[in-house]
C-alpha cells in the first residue's frame, strides 16, 4: 500500500530545453528528488503524457509566450514554470500573463528549483521577490480600487473575455473565440481593468490569477 500511495504523490515533469547541459543538469535533479520523475522532454508528447509541471526553458528560438499560450491551449491544466537567464520584471510578467505559474534563473541552485516546482505544483505562483514586490506597489497605488468594499463581481461575458485573456489569447482571438467584434473586446477588458484597479494587460492577467479571479486552468 505504501508504495502505491508514493507512485500517486511523485510529480510527473516535462523539460523542454534545447540545451543539453541543461537538460542533464535537469535530470541530475530529477535522480536526486524520489519524488520528482521525468515524464517526457519533447514538445509534441506533452498533450499525450500525464504531466503535472512544465519546465520550459530556451526551446530553438521559439517565441517564449507563443510556446506557453500554445501549451495552456492544449493542455489548460498545465502548471508551466518558464526558466531563463537575467529576464527582466517586465518579460517575467508578461510570461505569468501568458499562462506559466513561475520563472526561475537558470542560475538558481538546485534547492531552488526543487522549491519552485513543488510550490507551483501545490497550486501557487513561484517568482523572483522582486517582481512580486513591483507587482504589489503596482497594484497598491490606488486601494481603494484595487480593493474595493465588497467582493468584485463579473458579468458571465467579462469572465470569458478574463479567462482568455489570462490563457494569453490577443483581442482578435478573443473575439473571434466569443463571437464578438475586437472592439468589444476592448470595451470588456478596458471594463475589467477598471474593476480591478490595474493599468495594462499584463497587470490585469497576473492579478487575475494570483487573486483566483478565473478558474484553475
Amino acid at each position: 500500500m505504501k508504495p502505491a500511495t508514493a507512485m500517486k504523490q511523485r510529480i510527473r515533469i516535462a523539460v523542454l530545453e534545447s540545451d543539453p547541459l541543461r537538460l542533464v543538469g535537469f535530470r541530475a535533479i530529477f535522480e536526486s528528488q524520489t519524488a520528482f520523475e521525468l515524464a517526457t522532454s519533447s514538445l509534441t508528447e506533452i498533450a499525450t503524457e500525464k504531466t503535472d509541471v512544465v519546465l520550459l526553458g530556451s526551446h530553438a528560438g521559439k517565441n517564449l509566450f507563443e510556446v506557453v499560450a500554445g501549451l495552456k491551449a492544449s493542455r489548460p491544466d498545465l502548471r508551466i514554470i518558464v526558466t531563463g537567464s537575467g529576464a527582466d520584471e517586465e518579460t517575467i510578467l508578461k510570461a505569468l500573463a501568458a499562462g506559466a505559474k513561475g520563472y526561475v534563473d537558470e542560475a538558481a541552485t538546485p534547492d531552488e528549483f526543487v522549491m519552485a516546482i513543488r510550490t507551483v505544483h501545490q497550486g501557487s505562483v513561484w517568482a523572483p521577490r522582486r517582481v512580486l514586490s513591483m507587482f504589489i506597489e503596482r497594484v497598491t497605488t490606488s486601494p481603494g480600487r484595487i480593493f474595493p468594499a465588497g467582493r468584485v463581481t463579473f458579468t458571465d461575458r467579462e469572465k470569458e473575455v478574463l479567462e482568455l485573456l489570462v490563457a494569453g489569447r490577443s483581442n482578435k482571438e478573443i473575439g473571434q473565440a466569443l463571437g464578438i467584434e475586437e472592439r468589444t473586446v476592448k470595451a470588456h477588458v478596458a471594463k475589467l481593468m477598471r474593476k480591478v484597479g490595474v493599468k495594462n494587460r499584463i497587470e490585469l492577467s497576473v492579478h487575475a490569477i494570483t487573486h483566483s479571479l478565473v478558474g484553475e486552468k
